[in-house]
């Protein structure tokens, strides 16, 4: 089976746009990250902080809860969610380790310009003219991690991390198996339903929750920014997976935007996690659960993290519209396709991929991916 890693080898990216500065040598902004202008509608408001749902996975009304927010606003935050909030406090713990290494010792890890794993810029950066206020790491395979940390930090210190991170990614998979399940059944989605559409006939919702998900787990770091009103973060997108997981540190940033509001800021939650509907379940419900546009905010006093876990399905897996929910008001907006067609799409096509995904392009011209 192809794995995700291999479906950017497809889709390299100049070097230049890999490589982060050493942001503990910069004083003022660079021109390079200077922007020029930002969309400053909602930075500083805070009147629609609440207006995200926090969701109680232990409400006996969860399920309707969740189909409402996904429907919505594309995301919500969850708590008991059954992860301490001292786990993820090591997590975050070990996460700020490796980002307050020396640059020389974090660009051991550098990742090349045809892979998704390692350290560096994300890869949506060769879509924008100026540089993100941003560096990350990104783990897509367990024994690639392992050797890309060793280079960081030789003799056996990079162990902690890794058995952390790997930790984190399990506990991760198994509360989103769970919300995958919640998310379906709020559409009456059954497991029928999904095996024609998504695995092929011969697999089921089961394989999908076993050993079949391809999933990442991507650490952000946005050190304090000397000009914040002029730099960005991680610039407006969506995700290209099912649905994300993100933890974000206690220092505000990221902002969801919201149909007929603009950005709202998703205020951290001590122990809450971030949910935010991808691309990919965006087609996968025909439009019914909307891709959350989303971005990251900086600031001048605090280095935020966020750590995201992305959750999807078999790399060659058929994308589709579930039948059930197309009928004669809901016509059938997107084509079959693949994930790795669908990086492939992304690659090219960006904030449009949606469109490029449909049946009738001229119904998502208004889609952002």
């Amino acid at each position: 089976m192809k794995s995700i890693s291999e479906a950017y080898k497809d889709h390299p990216i100049n070097l230049h746009n890999i490589i982060p500065i050493d942001f503990k040598k910069v004083h003022e902004l660079p021109e390079s990250h200077t922007w020029p202008s930002l969309d400053q509608d909602s930075i500083s408001d805070t009147s629609h902080d609440q207006v995200i749902p926090i969701i109680d996975l232990e409400d006996p009304n969860v399920m309707k809860l969740i189909g409402h927010a996904c429907q919505t606003w594309g995301a919500f935050q969850i708590t008991n969610h059954g992860i301490p909030i001292s786990f993820l406090d090591e997590v975050e713990s070990q996460s700020r380790k490796l980002f307050t290494l020396p640059s020389q010792q974090k660009l051991k890890a550098l990742r090349t310009p045809d892979s998704v794993g390692g350290y560096g810029r994300p890869r949506m950066q060769p879509f924008f003219p100026k540089f993100l206020w941003q560096e990350g790491f990104t783990m897509v395979d367990k024994s690639a991690t392992i050797d890309q940390t060793s280079k960081i930090w030789p003799h056996g210190d990079h162990t902690p991390f890794c058995r952390a991170m790997e930790e984190y990614q399990k506990k991760l998979k198994d509360l989103a198996n769970r919300l995958l399940g919640v998310m379906l059944d709020s559409l009456k989605i059954t497991n029928d339903d999904l095996s024609l559409t998504l695995l092929g006939s011969s697999s089921s919702l089961e394989d999908l929750k076993s050993e079949a998900p391809h999933t990442a787990l991507q650490l952000n770091s946005y050190p304090a920014c000397p000009n914040p009103n002029r730099a960005m973060g991680l610039a407006s997108h969506t995700d290209t997976s099912l649905f994300t997981v993100l933890y974000q540190s206690r220092s505000r940033g990221l902002q969801i935007r919201a149909n007929g509001i603009g950005w709202v800021t998703v205020p951290p939650v001590p122990g809450a996690l971030v949910v935010n509907i991808g691309d990919l379940l965006h087609i996968l419900t025909n439009g019914r659960f909307p891709s959350a546009v989303h971005r990251a905010i900086v600031n001048q006093s605090h280095h935020r993290l966020s750590i995201g876990y992305f959750y999807g399905p078999p790399c060659n897996s058929k994308i589709a519209p579930v039948r059930k929910l197309v009928d004669s008001n809901h016509p059938i907006r997107y084509r079959d396709l693949t994930w790795r067609e669908y990086i492939g799409i992304k690659a090219k096509h960006f904030d449009k991929s949606l469109s490029f995904a449909a049946v009738n392009p001229q119904i998502d011209t208004n889609d952002q991916s």
